[in-house]
């Protein structure tokens, strides 16, 4: 038995998977007590990732641009065999994982920012700007930005700008311009800073200034969680994962993978 599975890159899938029409109910639509929400977004989000936020469309076929840059960041990418662990464990399973970490971010997070970057482009964007926790969403936002030739905005939470500074490195290093936040970039920001010059900052706070630098320069929010486009532009490693289980002849028993997001708040 193979301990690694390789697709060729000529077999890369050349569709996402959207599972909105599966859902066993519909969707409710998206409500907003405020009254300025939803329009916010319609200006600040890429315009195909509204659309597809509650598409019916079983597989969208991505764009050739993506496609390429699919392939340039190192995807598909291999599905381990875990023996060691599978003795650790008694020996009567097989485990295999799906290894996102040889992307050249490091994680499956560039599956999606190439896809919300070139549709910002689309768009005719200025800018791209984004939040980020340890830095893995801005390096992926950051390196998208690059390959499509966009600046890119990245708002930190300060207390990992500070400590993790090599991600920050990162960025810089793809030409993407990192901040911590909160800033002196944003009203939002300013406010926090005038009553506590030392605020750590939340993820929150990141996220509600990128949103608002994003609308008052004429950019575009790239979201790396929580709207189910982000769900959709990341299947391209499931869909990847299907043919390499159906190559070596396995129909797994059982799947595990991970879902979350966070709260935003808007000033």
């Amino acid at each position: 038995m193979k301990i690694r599975i390789d697709l060729p890159q000529d077999e890369i899938p050349t569709q996402w998977y959207n599972i909105v029409p599966r859902l066993p109910e519909k969707l409710p639509p998206p409500k907003d007590d405020s009254g300025k929400g939803i329009e916010l977004l319609k200006t600040v989000l890429p315009s195909k990732v509204l659309e597809y936020e509650f598409s019916n469309e079983e597989y969208v076929k991505i764009p050739e641009e993506v496609l390429e840059r699919y392939l340039q960041v190192n995807r598909p990418t291999p599905i381990i065999r875990a023996k060691r662990l599978e003795e650790y464990l008694g020996g009567n399973l097989r485990i295999y994982l799906k290894m996102e970490a040889f992307t050249y971010t490091g994680s499956h997070k560039i599956n999606s920012a190439l896809a919300h970057v070139f549709f910002a482009k689309q768009d005719g964007a200025n800018f791209v700007s984004t939040e980020t926790g340890a830095g893995q969403w801005g390096s992926a936002v950051a390196l998208a930005a690059a390959l499509f030739k966009v600046p890119a905005h990245v708002f930190m939470v300060r207390t990992s700008f500070f400590a993790k500074p090599y991600r920050k490195y990162m960025m810089q290093m793809y030409g993407a311009y990192p901040h911590p936040s909160p800033s002196d970039l944003t009203d939002y920001g300013r406010s926090i800073l005038k009553q506590d010059p030392n605020h750590p900052g939340s993820l929150g706070i990141a996220i509600s200034e990128a949103i608002t630098y994003a609308r008052d320069h004429g950019g575009k929010y790239v979201v790396g969680s929580v709207t189910n486009a982000d769900i959709m532009f990341k299947t391209i490693a499931g869909m990847e994962a299907v043919k390499q289980m159906e190559m070596i002849g396995e129909d797994p028993d059982y799947i595990i993978g991970v879902v979350g997001g966070v709260a935003i708040t808007l000033p």
